[in-house]
């Protein structure tokens, strides 16, 4: 399968092979070619190049832009061409909803009080075990279908509604599905240590216990997760929990992502670097030792705004992170409970309006360093010859600060999968 994007306004987001991530000063910058063509062959970025493609021809159309030489010509009419966002923190997959919630946080109830009285997550729990597998799947696909519409092209889906272990494997038989069933690229991570499991409630090592000697095993004997996260923070796991559950997941090759410092400075950034975790995420709450012993790491800072706006919470200080030369990813947090969008436009805009990153570093924090984040960056995330062919066509642009600025302005003309 061989296609031609040609008119394009802009191509953006260009980087080399063999760019991993983007850190500090690297962050601000966005190549792009003006007038541009970009050619795919079976799926993979193959070429591309300013003004208009030179190539072979069959003799019977001009510039050989149809009859043979290529399976699809795309006009992009003047329209911009980028890699799609990835996402790579999300709980995508869940049953109902917590709208009910919503009306204790406008009463001005805390994400930590509700949890304490048995809702939040225990709330999701629960719906999610009385909801069957298909119906999972259907509630979940929708959301996928949303998220792909609004210029997704890669997601990390966690478990963690589960609390029981077939309960969790459930949620991770559907996350497969997602996977063999759309045309993204998708990763699994289990969180059974998301919140301790109602049975368990007052037995938090009892809980933990559970997760180590048999949800893990559970999971890897399934082959259904490449991540392991556990949520650790104020009121739910403490660092020995983590530290524990991820030397656990080391011995099934699991590598661990982090939920950390989300409520309090919990010395959850530090136990994710101690164990090479491949990103420490939500960081609404961090020090300057936060910042020094990310330094040098392989662990990517993941940001999550749309938490921020939705629970009325501080903002991760992206703005200290980036100036001190570190990397900066950012995800939508998508879930039922304190961000239930998956917007990462919107993301994108609150980084800058919030975050008062420029448009350059929210782009490349929502791209290539959120492709790191997921362990995608060797096949998404930027422009790049032998990348995926996974783009965002947009309607014409007058620049990419545009993109975060008028959020709410329908932008996608087409995507490439």
């Amino acid at each position: 399968m061989r296609i031609l994007i040609r008119n394009i306004g802009r191509l953006c987001g260009i980087l080399p092979a063999g760019i991993r991530r983007l850190e500090g000063r690297d962050m601000g910058s966005v190549a792009g070619i003006d007038k541009a063509w970009l050619m795919i062959e079976d799926g993979v970025i193959a070429s591309f190049g300013a003004g208009e493609w030179e190539g072979e021809s069959d003799g019977g159309c001009e510039g050989g832009l149809c009859c043979g030489v290529f399976d699809e010509v795309i006009d992009a009419e003047g329209g911009w061409v980028m890699p799609t966002f990835c996402d790579p923190h999300t709980h995508i997959v869940y049953a109902g909803s917590r709208d009910g919630e919503f009306r204790d946080k406008i009463a001005g109830l805390s994400y930590e009080e509700i949890a304490a009285r048995g809702g939040g997550i225990l709330n999701s729990a629960d719906l999610l075990h009385e909801t069957s597998e298909d119906e999972l799947f259907e509630q979940s696909a929708r959301r996928v279908r949303e998220v792909m519409a609004k210029g997704t092209g890669a997601l990390e889906i966690k478990s963690g509604y589960g609390l029981r272990t077939e309960d969790e494997l459930k949620m991770l038989r559907v996350i497969r599905r997602i996977r063999e069933e759309f045309p993204i690229t998708v990763k699994a991570t289990f969180l059974g240590a998301h919140a301790v499991g109602r049975e368990y409630l007052g037995r938090r090592g009892a809980y933990v216990d559970l997760v180590c000697n048999e949800m893990l095993p559970a999971v890897a004997a399934e082959g259904l997760a490449e991540y392991v996260d556990v949520f650790c923070d104020q009121g739910f796991f403490s660092c020995d929990d983590c530290a524990r559950i991820l030397e656990r997941a080391a011995e099934f090759n699991l590598r661990g992502k982090i939920h950390a410092n989300e409520l309090a400075v919990s010395g959850g950034v530090q136990v994710g670097v101690s164990h090479n975790a491949l990103s420490v995420d939500h960081l609404e709450r961090t020090g300057d030792e936060e910042i020094a012993c990310l330094k040098g790491s392989n662990t990517m800072p993941t940001m999550l705004p749309g938490a921020s706006f939705f629970l009325g919470m501080p903002y991760g200080r992206a703005r200290a992170f980036i100036d001190a030369g570190l990397p900066l990813a950012l995800a939508s947090d998508y879930n039922p409970g304190s961000s239930p969008s998956g917007d990462m436009r919107f993301v994108m805009a609150l980084a800058c309006i919030k975050q008062r990153l420029t448009p350059e570093e929210a782009f490349n924090a929502c791209t290539i360093n959120a492709a790191y984040a997921m362990g995608v960056e060797d096949t998404l995330g930027s422009i790049t010859p032998g990348k995926h062919a996974s783009l965002i066509i947009t309607e014409p642009l007058p620049s990419l600060a545009f993109i975060p600025y008028a959020h709410q302005t329908p932008f996608i003309k087409r995507m490439v999968f």
